[in-house]
């Protein structure tokens, strides 16, 4: 039969090796966290950095540093879903939730990674099930302000105009 003392013991060597064995994320610092959430921004944004989070940045540090270390470090990059599913999943969401400004950066996003129009409608029309026609609606009166913008600037691009 074990004793306390011997539980004890064992109990705590097997705490010391779960911490030794921590996934990254628990045991990164911030630096790091924060520099995974840059690469991940600047892969989805053409290399650019976020107007957004930039303006953060300047009024709300603690605010940018969660959204970039947390948000985008942490979560987004994760390997479980591929960059275009877990775009697509972040307009449908945020256009079920109302919030039109976010589903309309992360459009931009899907957009810029490969993302075709076409698939965005998709998920827009699946909206219609959990939130309902007016967002629904909604989202695509953004969706289709985020089209005509890529279209005009592919446009230029091809005309070698600046905007």
């Amino acid at each position: 039969m074990p004793t306390i003392a011997g539980m004890i013991l064992a109990t705590s060597a097997l705490a010391g090796s779960a911490l030794a064995t921590e996934p990254p994320a628990v045991t990164d610092t911030t630096e790091r966290r924060m520099q995974r959430g840059s690469e991940v921004l600047r892969s989805l944004n053409k290399g650019a950095t976020q107007p957004n989070l930039e303006r953060m940045r300047a009024e709300f540090p603690f605010l940018a540093q969660a959204t970039e270390g947390y948000a985008l470090g942490d979560v987004w990059s994760r390997d479980g879903l591929d960059p275009r599913i877990r775009q697509i999943a972040a307009v449908a969401v945020f256009a079920a939730m109302g919030e039109f400004a976010f589903m309309k950066i992360h459009a931009q996003y899907a957009l810029n990674i490969g993302v075709a129009e076409e698939e965005l409608k998709e998920a827009i029309y699946l909206v219609t099930v959990p939130a309902g026609f007016p967002r629904a609606i909604t989202a695509s009166q953004a969706l289709s302000e985020i089209f005509a913008q890529q279209r005009a600037a592919t446009a230029r691009e091809f005309r070698g105009t600046k905007p």
